[in-house]
């Protein structure tokens, strides 16, 4: 179990003004416009501030924390999603949690090890820095940790290959690839080239060969 204690804490304002003027002068002030919702509850249009959000979303994609709104309560939540502009985050989605409702989240992969392919010349190609999974909120891990020490050169590694914690579903395609061992582009074309030029000399025997004995039957 991943023993998920929510111990940070996110302040929010809910937000009164919605004209495009407001929503700059809240950006401008360090503030994100954001708005939280659940399932069974109307969704509630808020405002955090920029510097704490950069804390929490560290780990709020699949790790809950206290969301208390000003004046009001306190939710359980989750980052559901952050929109961006121009490199700036612009506007958040706070996702009300059921600690008794199984929830999908995207959690990070955080692989460990050196590949034995690598040994060899070959190279870690990460496809895919996240996995969806389902399960209960205090189930849910921060990250998952995949040994890539057994891969070789040509190998892959796919979601159906890593080892989930206890209580907690794989919802993404198991045959979704995560990283792969690869030859180098250089590499590859050596041996491209090695095998062009056998295939090259073994022509020029034959040939050479072919040209011996229609002289012979000339003579």
């Amino acid at each position: 179990m991943a023993n998920n204690q929510h111990t940070q804490q996110l302040d929010a304002s809910r937000r009164e003004d919605f004209t495009r003027a407001s929503l700059r002068q809240l950006r401008e002030s360090g503030r994100i416009p954001a708005v939280i919702y659940g399932s069974q509850t109307e969704s509630l249009p808020i405002h955090v501030d920029a510097k704490e959000l950069a804390k929490v979303s560290r780990t709020g994609r699949s790790e809950f924390f206290d969301l208390k709104v000003e004046g009001g309560e306190t939710y359980p939540a989750l980052i559901k999603e952050i929109q961006q502009r121009g490199g700036n985050v612009v506007h958040v989605d706070f996702q009300k949690v059921s600690k008794n409702k199984p929830m999908r989240v995207k959690v990070p992969l955080h692989l460990t090890g050196t590949a034995e392919g690598t040994k060899a010349g070959g190279v870690l190609q990460v496809q895919a820095t996240e996995l969806e999974v389902e399960g209960l909120p205090d189930d849910l891990p921060p990250n998952i940790e995949v040994d890539v020490t057994s891969l070789g050169t040509g190998d892959k590694l796919t979601a159906a290959d890593v080892k989930l914690p206890k209580g907690i579903t794989l919802i993404a395609a198991e045959e979704e690839l995560l990283a792969s061992i690869v030859l180098p582009r250089v590499v590859e074309e050596e041996v491209d080239a090695d095998t062009g030029a056998e295939s090259a000399e073994t022509a020029g025997e034959s040939d050479a060969g072919d040209t011996g004995t229609a002289d012979g039957n000339d003579a």
